[in-house]
């Protein structure tokens, strides 16, 4: 208890900007776990900074095909104008590339923030109240996450805008699809934080002022229920990423003419592989597997740095190098002297 209350302490004398949950969880990292953290940040800093500068890094638009000198030659290999070659359609494959994580990004923002908004109001009414609503909701999210979420993509992808996307159509495709499978995600996590802290004395003092259910739920659990949402974030990112590239890989995703989207340039970079043009496909596949990676790196880190055993060995390992540095600048004074005054005694 002395541990956790001085660390608590600790944490309440920090700055609001080192309580921040990337950069509480860098400066509790150490050894490779810090070399982790690092890469999935820098990585993932890569495919955001991508996609916000985006007009300014593409030196063509998603869909041009030409320019003042004419058309783009089709299947160009990397070099001159074009610096990652151009598809067979004449796209450019770097604007396609940089493009393309803009898109990603969208569909990510949208399909996690309709998810954590649905699921975060649906544990904390779940786990709060219970009941036989708390029973209902149980078994829809159990029943929900049994579906397979490409699955559940394509079906939405067809209904939404019968399989051929625009920009919007294709990004409320992808993403209203996500939310419906990673709502219950969501709804576990903040459900369980729920039933736990409905019992603890704050939230029954709460009760005796009189404080109610509505004030309760949103002031007093929810900042303590929704601690772990940053790691649920990173990961579901990731996955919605594989879920658009999927889409548009299978013919589902978003049309050229109207955004860049990396799993349908991969699509279209197969027949390109037995002739030998391997710079259609490299290249989108390589945007996906460093994001994907980026963003796994972070939220695992995160997981790992949310164990409080990490914390306390670090804590332990620090006070020990402490000690003795302590010791060694102390010098062998006191300890020659231990010695002299024994043998003068005898």
């Amino acid at each position: 208890m002395s541990t956790e209350s001085t660390i608590a302490a600790e944490n309440r004398r920090e700055p609001w900007f080192r309580r921040l949950p990337v950069v509480s969880h860098f400066n509790k990292s150490v050894g490779l776990q810090r070399g982790m953290l690092v890469t999935g940040l820098i990585l993932t800093a890569i495919f955001l900074l991508t996609a916000v500068f985006a007009p300014l890094i593409a030196p063509y638009g998603s869909a041009q095909i030409s320019d003042a000198d004419g058309g783009f030659p089709a299947q160009q290999a990397p070099g001159g104008k074009h610096l990652l070659g151009t598809t067979v359609g004449g796209y450019d494959v770097f604007s396609r590339v940089v493009w393309g994580a803009q898109t990603a990004a969208m569909v990510i923002v949208v399909a996690v923030i309709m998810s954590i908004f649905i699921g975060v109001i649906l544990g904390l009414v779940s786990g709060y109240i219970g009941g036989w609503l708390d029973r209902i909701l149980v078994v829809i999210a159990d029943a929900v996450y049994a579906f397979p979420s490409l699955l559940v993509a394509i079906v939405m992808a067809i209904v939404i805008s019968g399989g051929r996307s625009s920009l919007w159509g294709g990004i409320l495709a992808a993403a209203i699809s996500i939310t419906v499978v990673f709502i219950p995600q969501y709804f576990r996590v903040i459900r369980a934080e729920t039933i736990r802290l409905k019992a603890e004395p704050f939230v029954e003092s709460a009760k005796v002022v009189g404080a109610s259910n509505v004030r309760i739920m949103t002031r007093h659990i929810y900042r303590n229920a929704t601690r772990t949402l940053p790691l649920i974030f990173t990961l579901n990112a990731s996955e919605a990423i594989l879920t658009l590239a999927g889409l548009g890989f299978l013919g589902f995703g978003i049309e050229p003419t109207s955004a860049a989207e990396w799993g349908f340039d991969l699509n279209k970079a197969l027949s390109d592989t037995t002739s030998g043009i391997w710079w259609t496909g490299v290249f989108p596949g390589l945007a996906i597997v460093l994001t994907v990676v980026g963003l796994t790196l972070v939220g695992e880190s995160i997981n790992d740095l949310n164990d409080p055993r990490l914390r306390g060995r670090k804590k332990a390992s620090g006070k020990a190098g402490t000690n003795i540095a302590g010791s060694n600048a102390a010098g062998p004074g006191p300890a020659t002297a231990a010695p002299t005054a024994e043998v003068s005694t005898s």
